[in-house]
C-alpha cells in the first residue's frame, strides 16, 4: 500500500510517499536492515503488545521508521 502524505507536497512537484511493509514475523530484524541500508535513517516509534495480547507481551506490534 502507498499513499501520498500531503497534497501541498505535490504541487511543489515533488511526491512523498509511505510505504508499509508487512513482517508477521522478524520485523524489527527487517527494520535494523533498513536501517542499516539507508544513512540517517531512525526508528521512530515503536509499539508492543501488551498482557493482553493478542500477541505474546513484549512482542512486536507495529514499527513506523523513516529512512
Amino acid at each position: 500500500m502507498i499513499r501520498i502524505l500531503s497534497d501541498r507536497v505535490k504541487e511543489k512537484g515533488m511526491q512523498k510517499i509511505a510505504r508499509f511493509p508487512w513482517f508477521d514475523h522478524q520485523a524489527e530484524e527487517a527494520v535494523q536492515f533498513w536501517l542499516s541500508v539507508f544513512r540517517n535513517s531512525k526508528i521512530l516509534r515503536t509499539l508492543r503488545y501488551g498482557r493482553k495480547g493478542p500477541g505474546p507481551f513484549g512482542t512486536v506490534k507495529t514499527v513506523a521508521f523513516r529512512i
